[in-house]
This record gives structure tokens, C-alpha cells and sequence, in this order.
């Protein structure tokens, strides 16, 4: 499996580029949310980025190879508090493409959603 990665930075990829094996697959994950929707952006944010774990690894993958990510924020005031745990979270090099957008979720306590795509072997 090759992922190609292009102007990278730390918190995302302009480009990203797969070219799968016999065998390799891509991996679509729904939208997630928190476990406590009334928790605050930051253990919402953490807990979004568990289950995200949690499934990529279920699927026989893991974070670096995600492809893309898209980020639905309730409040873009919450924009920089999601961004440090996020920044934390993406190893350095493997930032996938990524938009981020305010959007009315389907709970008003939720705060953030995500949703990714990622590569796999097997």
C-alpha cells in the first residue's frame, strides 16, 4: 500500500494520494460523536478521536492512514480547543485532508462530529 502525502502540516494534508495493494480497501467510517454529549469540546473532541481508534482497529487499520477527515463543529468558537487535542492526536507526517465546518448537529449537545476514510490491507 502506498498513501501519498502532499504539503503536508501539522494539522492537515493538502493532498493525499492512495494506490492500494491486491487486496487493500477502504475504510468509511460514519459520522462520530461523543460518548457524553454534555462534556465540553475538549473531552468531546477526545472522546470522538477514542472511537475513531476504537473502529480503525476493528477494521485492521489505525490513524495513519486516514485519508481524509471531515469535522463538523456546533460552535466555530470551539475551533482552536478542538484543534489542540486533534493536533495532539495526528502523528507527525500523516495529517489526512481535512475540511472543518460549522454545522447544526442531529443532538444540540453535541459539539463535534467526525468523519473519516481510511486505508487498509487484507
Amino acid at each position: 500500500m502506498t498513501i501519498e502525502r502532499r504539503n503536508v502540516g501539522k494539522r492537515l494534508s493538502d493532498l493525499v494520494i492512495y494506490v492500494p495493494p491486491p487486496g487493500g480497501r477502504l475504510i468509511y467510517l460514519a459520522g462520530q460523536v461523543a460518548e457524553d454529549p454534555n462534556a465540553d469540546i475538549t473531552a468531546q473532541t477526545q472522546s470522538v478521536l477514542a472511537q475513531i481508534d476504537r473502529l480503525l482497529d476493528e477494521a485492521g487499520t489505525d490513524k495513519t492512514k486516514i485519508l481524509s477527515a471531515t469535522i463538523y463543529l456546533a460552535h466555530m468558537s470551539d475551533y482552536a480547543a478542538m484543534n489542540a487535542v486533534w493536533d495532539a492526536w495526528v502523528p507527525q507526517g500523516e495529517a489526512p485532508a481535512r475540511a472543518t465546518v460549522e454545522a447544526k448537529l442531529a443532538n444540540p449537545a453535541y459539539r463535534v462530529e467526525m468523519q473519516v476514510v481510511a486505508a487498509a490491507v487484507g
